[in-house]
């Protein structure tokens, strides 16, 4: 990979889960009742045809990792998990309350925190009482997140009997240095156990995560790393940057020095190193920062398009209407965006108020939905295109001029009203991404809110 153009490139900048992206949520017009109106009007127009998706966060951990950019409850007292769980129950019943139909839950995942420090009998009792009152799709996906430390045979065989088919499990990096630094300490043997014990009880997608750019990691780390994993060979990986964020994450993200963290061309000849890696022995890369199988649902919907983008990553099937539960969870109707309160004790207070629990958001304007639009297509398909009248809006002709010089460095191309991301200008998706985002040009931030793009 060309310095010049690290150098040139390596700028903060959002990862894109969403358009507009959270700092940039407009909260002076957002108001509770306009989020319930977005949802209703979304869910009347989309359950039927294609349902929703249902994330819940379980935010709990018994200890803390300090690469982690989640919100998270340190604590290892597993008394707190059934309060947690019916306040979740209870968040459900407030918006099936709103929604007209019962509804068709499409996708369904656990995130965290750690999921699987809720024991199975809990999580049994937690979706089974979420599915009672709902009814499932065709064509559903349940998914968890589970830590190779602590995911039991009884974890995954309970999941799997309520109808979860994919698993994705943390690995990060298995140099002990790396993870003594990260305060995630987990033999390849533990990663290797869940991984044969899921594909034994027949989950069809086990996912590993691989982060580079970890403090004191090496190239020789990454490939490491890699090579053990091509000897599990799961159907899909995410293979992602660390995010250096401590300014917002406080204390939890400085359990080393800034010096111990790879410069910007080392960490990106980490991932061009891992890339060709992984594409050496079958995988090939899906958007920005995953791979998979050629056997999986993530290729097959890159193939046909359909891949999808939403503040839970990339999946293989859209859904217009994404309802968070839990604390810090955030919902998606297309139309606006709305964020849960962080707080455990206020997320119970409003709860048990009968209040839904959400503190901040933003409703979609017809700028927003069209830029939203482009920065999807780039985002899956590397591509997007104003052939449509309805993808035109004033500042394109402004954006087009910007994106001249990626195409000058070779990171795109123009072709009649169309933009296609080269194979060189793939690791810069978040900076094409970037021309297109209005609001982070118009409003520039007195203090870096992003990570790093390289």
């Amino acid at each position: 990979m060309c310095h010049s153009l690290v150098n040139k490139y390596n700028v903060a900048g959002p990862r894109y889960t969403s358009y507009p992206t959270v700092p940039y949520w407009n909260m002076d017009t957002f108001s509770l009742q306009q989020w319930k109106n977005s949802l209703q009007k979304s869910f009347e127009e989309s359950n039927t045809s294609e349902g929703l998706s249902l994330y819940l966060h379980l935010p709990f951990c018994e200890s803390l990792c300090t690469f982690c950019g989640c919100h998270k409850r340190i604590t290892k007292r597993h008394e707190v998990e059934l309060p947690y769980i019916k306040a979740l129950l209870k968040e459900w019943s407030l918006y099936r309350k709103l929604l007209d139909g019962k509804p068709k839950i499409k996708e369904l995942h656990l995130g965290g925190g750690t999921p699987t420090f809720f024991s199975p009998e809990n999580l049994k009792f937690l979706i089974s009482e979420l599915l009672k009152v709902s009814e499932i799709a065709e064509d559903y996906e349940f998914s968890f997140e589970g830590h190779p430390n602590n995911t039991t045979q009884e974890h995954l065989q309970t999941l799997f009997d309520l109808g979860f088919r994919r698993v994705s499990f943390g690995v990060q990096d298995y140099n002990l240095k790396v993870q003594k630094a990260i305060h995630r300490v987990q033999p390849f043997e533990n990663v290797k156990r869940v991984t044969e014990l899921a594909r034994k009880i027949g989950y069809t997608s086990v996912g590993h995560d691989i982060i580079f750019g970890l403090p004191f990691q090496t190239e020789a780390d990454v490939i490491e790393t890699i090579n053990k994993t091509e000897a599990l060979m799961p159907d899909r990986i995410a293979f992602y940057s660390y995010a250096h964020v401590p300014w917002i994450k406080g204390n939890g993200q400085r359990g080393f020095k800034d010096d111990d963290l790879p410069s910007g061309d080392s960490k990106r000849q980490q991932y061009e190193t891992g890339k060709q890696l992984l594409e050496k022995v079958g995988y090939v890369e899906i958007g920005m920062d995953h791979f998979a199988l050629k056997s999986d649902s993530l290729y097959k919907a890159m193939q046909n398009e359909t891949l999808h983008r939403n503040f839970m990553g990339y999946t293989a099937s859209k859904t217009q209407s994404m309802i968070g539960l839990g604390v810090s969870s955030i919902s998606d109707s297309w139309y606006g965006f709305a964020q849960n309160v962080k707080s455990i004790e206020e997320y119970y207070h409003l709860i048990n108020e009968s209040i839904i629990p959400v503190f901040k958001g933003h409703i979609l304007n017809t700028e927003d939905l069209i830029i939203r639009k482009h920065v999807l297509n780039l985002m899956c398909n590397f591509k997007t295109s104003w052939l449509d009248n309805a993808m035109m809006f004033d500042e394109l002709p402004d954006i087009l001029l910007k994106l001249k010089e990626f195409e000058l460095d070779g990171l795109l191309e123009f072709e009649r009203k169309q933009v296609t991301v080269t194979e060189k200008g793939k690791p810069y998706i978040r900076n094409i991404c970037m021309a297109f985002d209005l609001l982070l040009q118009r409003k520039k931030p007195g203090t870096q809110l992003f990570s790093m793009t390289i």
